[in-house]
């Protein structure tokens, strides 16, 4: 058996950014990537932050609405989206938006 890897250019990121009076305080990634198994894109939602002192503020809530939105405009047939186990008050925000708690993810640090 033989593995070939080729380089393809079909995925992209879009940042979202929460600004107010020039001040950047939030942001998240959405990152449109593309697989043989659908002919549609899927999304992978990546790097949601807020400061903390504009936490609690529904600014994380409106950054992923917004990324929703555009994962829909761009017509993926998923958004997928990762958070650490500590983190249950980020995990409640995204069950309450609608996102399933699907499967587990896997990291390699180098």
């Amino acid at each position: 058996m033989e593995i070939i890897s080729t380089k393809e250019n079909k995925s992209y990121g879009i940042k979202f950014e929460a600004k107010e009076d020039k001040k950047l305080f939030g942001w998240a990634y959405l990152y449109i990537m593309y697989n043989d198994l659908h002919e549609e894109p899927f999304g992978f939602l990546e790097n949601v932050f807020v400061k903390e002192e504009h936490r609690g503020k529904g600014i994380g809530k409106k950054l992923i609405e917004n990324v929703i939105n555009e994962a829909k405009r761009h017509n993926c047939y998923k958004l997928v989206g990762t958070s650490r186990y500590e983190r249950s008050e980020v995990h409640a925000m995204y069950i309450k938006i609608g996102f399933k708690d699907y499967g587990k993810e896997f990291r390699m640090d180098f």
